[in-house]
Formats: C-alpha cells, structure tokens, sequence
C-alpha cells in the first residue's frame, strides 16, 4: 500500500512554454489574418465531410471519374447506393458536389476546382511522405 508521499507530483504538459513570454506584435499580425468564426465553422464542416472514408471514397471517384451516377459511383467504390445517395446529399449541401440532373437520371461533379485542388494537394502530400519510407 502506498502513501500520498510515495506518489510523483503529477507533470505539467510537455508542451508548455518554460519562460512564459508573449510578442504583442506576432499576436496582433496572426489574430488579424485569422479567419472569422463562421469561416472556421465552414472550414471544420469541410474537414469533417472529408474525414470519413464513406464520403472521401465517393469524392475521389468523382475526382477520377469526373461526372457520374449513383450507381457508377456505388459501383466503384464498393457501397450500396443508399450510402452514396446519403453521401452525395450531405456533400451536395455543403457545396462539395454538385448535381445535373437529365430526365430521371442525376450526375454527380466535384463542386468546382478548388474540391479538386484540395484532393490533389492532399493526396500528394501523402504521397510525398511515402517516398521517404
């Protein structure tokens, strides 16, 4: 059995700064070129739909495939249409995709360059860390 004087004192984060010093001129220049709040909202929403593997799936067939329907889409990526229509309607309403519709039949793009950019810059930036390995 152990006494309270036997436990270590309980270490402060690692990652604290040991001399507490702040320049007002550094945080005046980054607190003005932050974004506004709803722009961050924005942004997280952006980050979150691109986090799930569902939904990234779905985004870079339409990144390789250009426009295609549910069910090319499903088809590719290996899920049920259910789930890519789920995807779709959530990417759509956060303007990741857009759709066309002809008759009956709705086709699926990446909203505009920027989706693609994104992606682009994403996947090259894992590719980059794979080649040091």
């Amino acid at each position: 059995m152990s006494s309270q004087s036997d436990v270590a004192p309980a270490a402060g984060p690692a990652d604290a700064c040991a001399v507490r010093v702040v320049d007002p001129e550094k945080v005046a220049i980054v607190t003005a070129a932050l974004p506004g709040t709803e722009t961050i909202t924005e942004l997280a929403q952006v980050f979150g739909l691109l986090s799930d593997p569902g939904r990234l799936r779905v985004i870079i067939a339409l990144l390789e495939g250009g426009e295609m329907c549910v069910c090319d889409i499903a088809a590719s990526c290996g899920h049920s249409e259910s789930a890519v229509s789920h995807a779709l309607r959530l990417l759509r309403a956060n303007r990741v995709v857009r759709v066309r519709r002809a008759g009956r039949m709705a086709y699926y793009r990446l909203d505009d360059s920027h989706v693609r950019m994104l992606l682009d810059l994403a996947l090259t930036h894992i590719g980059h860390g794979e080649e040091g390995t």
